[in-house]
């Protein structure tokens, strides 16, 4: 199994391999996290608060995280920076460590990714639905590679983007079967106004 050493960013998010995410970035910690990152061409884990904020003192997370790179960024006039990063692979954090900085520094080990696998026809209409989010809500998600015929993407982006409780989405990530988490989706539709 492959092990890393990376940057966590603890966020009250839910990434999966695949998932874009836009941040906004002003704390030094993850100004300077991602500088290195963009220097050395690394990726920094996103992992769901499991007790704490986002800003301040380092969160404690959920162990389990997706490796994310930088596929984007821009620096305002204020010092604000914005970047798109992507989700690449799961990961389990095996050991972690809080800099003087409250950088949160981890010991992961990588996860396989899941196997592609064709969309069942029974599941079209989840596939209609996230094309239909992702148009109506823009940059970067309107300009992303769609892949509504696979299993996995369909399924990871709805979970990403509906307005499903954060320990759903993670218990989701959890999976590694595309067609349960479908199944599960469509079980739930019926909650959310898609309008």
């Amino acid at each position: 199994m492959n092990t890393l050493n990376i940057p966590l960013f603890p966020l009250y998010t839910v990434l999966f391999p695949g998932g874009l995410l836009p941040l906004k970035v002003f704390e030094p910690r993850y100004l300077s996290m991602v500088s290195d990152c963009l220097k050395q061409d690394r990726g920094f884990g996103v992992c769901l608060i499991k007790e704490g904020k986002e800003a301040g003192v380092a969160a404690k997370p959920y162990p389990l995280g997706t490796l994310a790179r930088i596929i984007d960024w821009d620096r305002n006039e204020a010092g604000q920076l914005t970047l798109v990063a992507e989700g690449t692979q799961r990961f389990r954090v095996q050991r972690s460590a809080v800099r003087g900085d409250q950088l949160l520094v981890a010991d992961v080990t990588l996860l396989e990714n899941e196997r592609t696998l064709d969309l069942p026809n029974s599941y079209a209409g989840l596939a209609e639905t996230l094309e239909k989010i992702l148009l109506q809500l823009g940059r970067p998600f309107s300009s992303m590679d769609m892949h509504l015929g696979n299993a996995s993407w369909v399924s990871a982006r709805l979970v990403e983007l509906l307005p499903l409780p954060l320990l759903e989405k993670h218990s989701l990530l959890e999976s590694s079967d595309p067609v349960s988490r479908l199944e599960y989706l469509a079980a739930r539709m019926d909650r959310f106004s898609l309008d």
